[in-house]
């Protein structure tokens, strides 16, 4: 689809919003998007406008930052944000910004300073914003106050850091509640990273969501993952087996006596918690499925706690077992190039050779994370066809998609201003 042939106005930042509003209202429910979504230019600026400068982001881990001063930056388009560590363990988040010129101020990716400063004209600010000095020649009548560093709206939840840059964000607060109910056992302000990988998918951020939120791939692509991962991951789920069901039962059992939350949670469709067994005789996602690090996180007692499942759209997925956690975030960097950086968590007093082997903790995630690239890649390369056109997708097997494409359809035509429950009438048709 051509988005200017059919919509001859979308060349303006306004007409480009109007085809967008008009295509989610059209789409057939339960189909995949229309290809313009996956690689139009404009369409992937109005996703940054509309989604990422609009939603919660997953940034990082507080565990990154765990000491006064401690830093970590975040680059959203062509918004670059820092997290950084304050008093009294108080987190802040500001655009990287000077507010004398506008250079960066922080080009690192992680780091430690006593105080932000300018490296162009040495502009200092306080770790809470505040500009401190801006030199002399600024005049007697310059106000340093009006000066201050530009927030960005902040939240933490179970050590798991969100940035909002929106004027005024969405309700989080539920979702957070339960982060911290969650991973209360886990104890995740005392882990450390114990390994990171970053990758470049030459494919939408959609893809690469979509590909993530549906398992039908996993038996042919996946042998690493499923030796200790089943393919769905709650008892509602249409495929589950009897077989499933039992152990799910009696796990639900253990973990009730552990004091584990456990329950299934859903926030709408963007976030999701839930508990659930890993394969019967494994215990974490490692080559042999056994215990990868022996000191596990938090209060846990035993390793077979199975995977906490968080997902948190539109930019984050997450396991977290007895011994460690993996979390995953998605930046888009373009129409069709997406950032995906994962993190391998461990308790912070396991000794690395000692408790842990880096190597072996990242073997399944990483073999599954070049597997899903290359997926996502090869879907890239046929949506860009001209042969391509929205295909229907399993409502047994990719529930998990249609409810993404559904809170993307809904958020996407709330930030236009248009009437989100048109898609509903749309779908029933």
């Amino acid at each position: 689809m051509n988005l200017t042939a059919r919509f001859p106005l979308a060349d303006s930042l306004s007409g480009v919003g109007e085809a967008a509003a008009a295509m989610l209202q059209e789409r057939r429910h339960n189909f995949s998007l229309p290809q313009p979504f996956y690689n139009d230019e404009r369409l992937f600026a109005l996703d940054m406008q509309t989604i990422f400068e609009k939603e919660w982001l997953f940034a990082g881990m507080t565990c990154e930052i765990p000491k006064k001063g401690c830093f970590l930056t975040v680059n959203v388009g062509n918004n670059s944000v820092i997290v950084v560590r304050g008093d009294e363990g108080s987190v802040h988040a500001f655009h990287n910004v000077c507010r004398h010129r506008g250079s960066r101020l922080c080009s690192q990716a992680k780091g430690k300073v006593a105080k932000l400063v300018c490296p162009y004209h040495q502009w200092t600010y306080e770790l809470d914003g505040q500009l401190l000095f801006a030199g002399t020649d600024m005049g007697p009548d310059f106000d340093m106050s009006a000066y201050g560093l530009k927030p960005v709206h902040v939240r933490t939840g179970g050590g798991f850091i969100f940035i909002c840059l929106a004027d005024e964000p969405p309700e989080l607060e539920n979702f957070q509640s339960a982060l911290d109910d969650y991973l209360g056992p886990h104890g995740m302000d005392n882990v450390k990273v114990a390994a990171e990988s970053d990758i470049i998918e030459k494919a939408n951020w959609k893809l690469v969501i979509e590909n993530n939120r549906e398992c039908y791939h996993c038996n042919g692509a996946h042998p690493e993952l499923l030796n200790s991962l089943y393919e769905f991951d709650d008892t509602d789920d249409p495929r589950a087996t009897p077989e499933y069901k039992q152990v799910v039962e009696r796990k639900q059992s253990d973990w009730e006596a552990e004091r584990i939350p456990w329950q299934l949670k859903r926030f709408g469709k963007r976030n999701r918690i839930t508990r659930t067994p890993l394969v019967k005789g494994t215990v974490s996602m490692t080559p042999d499925g056994q215990q990868g690090v022996r000191k596990l996180m938090g209060r846990l007692t035993s390793p077979d706690m199975g995977s906490l499942r968080i997902l948190h759209l539109p930019n984050s997925w997450n396991h977290v077992m007895g011994d460690h956690a993996v979390v995953f975030r998605v930046i888009p960097l373009g129409p069709q190039e997406t950032r995906v950086t994962t993190k391998w968590l461990v308790n912070k007093d396991a000794q690395e050779g000692v408790d842990y082997d880096p190597e072996s903790l990242r073997k399944v995630w990483d073999a599954t994370n070049d597997q899903d690239r290359r997926l996502a890649e090869e879907n890239q390369r046929g949506v860009n066809s001209i042969a391509y056109e929205p295909g229907p997708y399993s409502e047994t097997f990719e529930f998990g998609i249609i409810d993404f494409v559904d809170w993307y359809s809904e958020r996407m035509l709330t930030h236009l201003g248009q009437n989100a429950p048109a898609l509903q009438v749309a779908n029933a048709q």
